[in-house]
């Protein structure tokens, strides 16, 4: 996938989570504290499933993105750090729910949870792990937080039916993809991104502010993802290179090669796609076909339009650590392409 590696060293944006995690390191250790505390139960199974994927080395983003974006606003209270640690669940239950739908056995470099206590104890984990995130909501008495962090639960559940739904259909279109991504992955950015500024008193207008930078922000990050699944390696994602094609999602890359794709082509498609023919041998050719018709490269320049675009909600807040940390969160997101 030279096409790729080309591209990502000579155009891609150079960025760090460093000024994000110095900015929160106080507030993310309390996060880290209170994450352990309220996953415990006397229930033994839950804290040793919960723990196993919440201390696999996930950078938690999302929960860094409401601690920075309240500190923008001076907010000194706790409540923050509440909101950051209700939205880390929600992540890690989702995970949690991914895994057994589309039956993964790695996540962030390791077994999956599902592939060690099954399928079962993963769903049920990940519900009391969201049933942990809507109590410290309500603990926090913002019925603002309360209702973007509950809308966001329901936006994200519906991406992954909607996921589901086009799963195996190679007359997915581009729209309908970001109809799905833009539920199941760049909702919580953008909740996350908003909750901050909400706990904080922000005005309304810094608040949507964040919101839209998180939501695209999301967008750039997934098509990352979509892109590292083709062309990235296993340490890249935390999880097996092709499953997105093992396992019949009809991700960017496909849908350009698919649409740019000749007859015969548009069969090798279907046949891997719809009816599962998706040894590594088809792998393989799904590879070359998408680097032929530079799938890849314009997957990739969609991501740096979203992350342009997170960049350009940015531009009305007054220059600050938190927004410098911001800024380079994007260009962090898309430089994962190596």
């Amino acid at each position: 996938m030279g096409a790729v590696t080309s591209l990502a060293k000579e155009n891609k944006p150079t960025g760090s989570v460093k000024p994000i995690v110095d900015l929160t390191a106080a507030d993310m250790e309390r996060v880290n504290k209170l994450i352990l505390s309220k996953a415990g139960s006397d229930v033994e199974m839950i804290p040793e499933v919960a723990n196993h994927l919440i201390s696999s080395g996930g950078k938690r983003l999302r929960p860094m993105l409401t601690l920075a974006t309240a500190s923008m606003f001076g907010y000194r209270g706790d409540y923050h750090v509440y909101l950051a640690t209700s939205v880390e669940f929600m992540h890690t239950a989702t995970l949690l729910h991914d895994d057994v739908v589309d039956e993964s056995d790695m996540r962030r470099g390791k077994s999956s949870a599902r592939m060690i206590w099954g399928n079962q104890a993963s769903v049920l984990v990940g519900d009391f792990l969201l049933g942990q995130a809507f109590r410290m909501m309500v603990e926090t008495g913002s019925m603002e937080a309360l209702k973007v962090l509950s809308n966001a639960a329901a936006v994200i559940a519906e991406g992954e039916v909607l996921q589901l739904s086009v799963a195996k259909k190679m007359e997915t279109t581009e729209a309908d993809y970001i109809a799905v991504i833009s539920g199941k992955t760049a909702e919580l950015f953008a909740a996350a991104a908003e909750v901050g500024p909400i706990i904080a008193g922000a005005p309304e207008a810094e608040r949507k502010a964040l919101r839209d930078y998180g939501m695209a922000l999301g967008l750039a990050f997934q098509l990352v993802d979509d892109v590292l699944d083709y062309g990235g390696s296993s340490a890249d994602l935390g999880k097996n290179v092709g499953d997105d094609f093992r396992e019949g999602k009809v991700t960017m890359p496909i849908i350009l090669a698919h649409q740019r794709g000749n007859e015969d082509e548009k069969a090798f498609w279907r046949k891997a796609i719809e009816d599962g023919e998706n040894d590594d041998a088809a792998l393989e050719k799904a590879r070359r076909l998408i680097a032929r018709h530079n799938a890849l490269s314009d997957s990739i320049s969609r991501a740096l339009s979203y992350g342009e675009a997170a960049r350009a909600a940015l531009a009305p807040l007054p220059m600050s650590a938190g927004r410098h940390a911001l800024e380079e969160v994007i260009d962090y997101c898309i430089a994962r392409i190596s």
